[in-house]
């Protein structure tokens, strides 16, 4: 499945669900599937709901295993019942939302005592580097390092947040592992290496490696945050 993705896309994936274990047999809710990649992987030994607000990606969507998929955004996460899931996936999501406080108090409610909710955001730091070892874009990177979001031409402004502000919006919710996603591979400038096989295997080795030490978090590209109810 992985392989019909961008090598980086693919790589993001498979530490990400590495990150995350074994999970079988729980209810599961993705908040912005996409595509479906998530949802689909999870579905094989899960009950998934997917909610995407995109009509196109959920045209493309992976269905290989079965899942429900809701097409919209917050009103629908309104519409299902309270203490109904396990697990919480939002994956690159809140940085494009305009109601992100609003989001996390739902999930709050959506969660099982005891559940939990899988966050991965942008890490400005790590897109600060990537401006300015990858890009040589100084500009960009002098309007971050003041406070400023960041743009992307695929889905427009990116609204930084901190980690920590997840718990400001909803004291209910603690933090309780921080991953580093993405800490070298932005930085590898060869992109034909980038479809290497053997050279994936080992870039994926050495981003585990490092995932959960601070001083390497503090530069990745993103953070996976594991936050408990």
């Amino acid at each position: 499945m992985l392989e019909k993705l961008q090598p980086w896309e693919a790589l993001l994936k498979r530490i990400l669900w590495a990150q995350l274990g074994d999970i079988q047999n729980k209810k599961i809710l993705d908040f912005g599937s996409g595509i479906g990649v998530t949802a689909n992987h999870y579905a094989k030994n899960n009950e998934v709901v997917a909610i995407e607000p995109s009509e196109e990606s959920v045209k493309e969507r992976y269905t290989e295993n079965d899942y429900q998929q809701i097409i919209g955004s917050i009103d629908e996460l309104k519409k299902l019942e309270g203490e109904s899931f396990d697990l919480i996936f939002c994956h690159n999501v809140l940085e494009y939302a305009t109601e992100r406080e609003d989001i996390i108090k739902e999930f709050y409610r959506l969660l099982k005592p005891n559940g939990m909710l899988s966050v991965v955001k942008h890490n400005r730091s790590g897109r600060v580097m990537q401006m300015v070892v990858l890009l040589n874009n100084f500009e960009s990177a002098n309007s971050l390092l003041d406070g400023n979001d960041g743009m992307t031409s695929q889905f427009g402004a990116i609204h930084y947040y901190e980690d920590e502000d997840i718990t400001k919006w909803c004291n209910g919710f603690a933090i309780s592992k921080v991953h580093g996603i993405r800490t070298f591979w932005d930085l590898q400038q060869n992109q034909e290496i980038h479809k290497d096989a053997d050279w994936q295997e080992k870039m994926v080795q050495v981003e585990m490696r490092v995932a959960d030490i601070e001083e390497y978090q503090n530069i990745a590209f993103f953070h996976h945050l594991i936050i408990t109810k």
